[in-house]
């Protein structure tokens, strides 16, 4: 075999013995970054979580999907709804539902978002916004100040923004009203 050809031989085999001990080395070092599962912990359909107080009923949730993180916060991705009891566990004073929401367990504080509706069943009080805090240590529910609010009672739809009130919405306030529209019951309605 003439020498060139030996060369050209020897020149193409270290060639691609280097290109394979390339792609090995590359291939360790994938294997070797780490991989940090941030997901749920677990995820139960059908949700249904009772708290009471010296075994009165104070709270139903209900949601069709609750997803557990290592943390402990739990998203409900598929919506949720919250009913508030009084009169020793057996009425519903006032629910909360929407579209989404998410428990900082650190923080012990709801967030629930999209098409968020409150409504008293004894004061016929409904509520209607796109994002709310419920606050379960302060029972307290409330708005961001800049957040859009409208509530409906028996003789007026109030309008504004931000909103404070205790979690059985029989007082609230809200922070900057925008319009006051008075409802007369011996109008039909259209």
């Amino acid at each position: 075999m003439p020498a060139q050809r030996v060369s050209w031989l020897l020149w193409g085999t270290l060639l691609i013995a280097g290109s394979s001990w390339s792609c090995q080395e590359k291939e360790a070092e994938v294997t070797k970054k780490k991989v940090v599962y941030t997901g749920p912990a677990a995820e139960t359909t059908n949700v249904l979580t009772l708290l009471s107080d010296s075994a009165k009923l104070q709270i139903r949730l209900t949601a069709p999907v609750e997803q557990t993180f290592e943390t402990g916060d739990q998203i409900y991705p598929k919506g949720v709804k919250v009913s508030f009891y009084g009169e020793g566990g057996r009425t519903v004073i006032n629910t909360l539902q929407g579209n989404y929401a998410k428990y900082d367990k650190a923080k012990n504080l709801y967030v629930v978002r999209g098409d968020v509706r409150v409504a008293n069943q004894i004061k016929q009080q409904k509520m209607n916004t796109e994002e709310l805090f419920y606050d379960r240590l302060k029972a307290i529910i409330y708005t961001k100040p800049a957040t859009f609010v409208r509530v409906e009672t028996q003789t007026e739809i109030l309008t504004g923004n931000g909103l404070t009130a205790n979690q059985d919405f029989s007082r609230y306030s809200i922070l900057k009203p925008t319009g006051v529209f008075t409802i007369n019951p011996e109008t039909p309605a259209q």
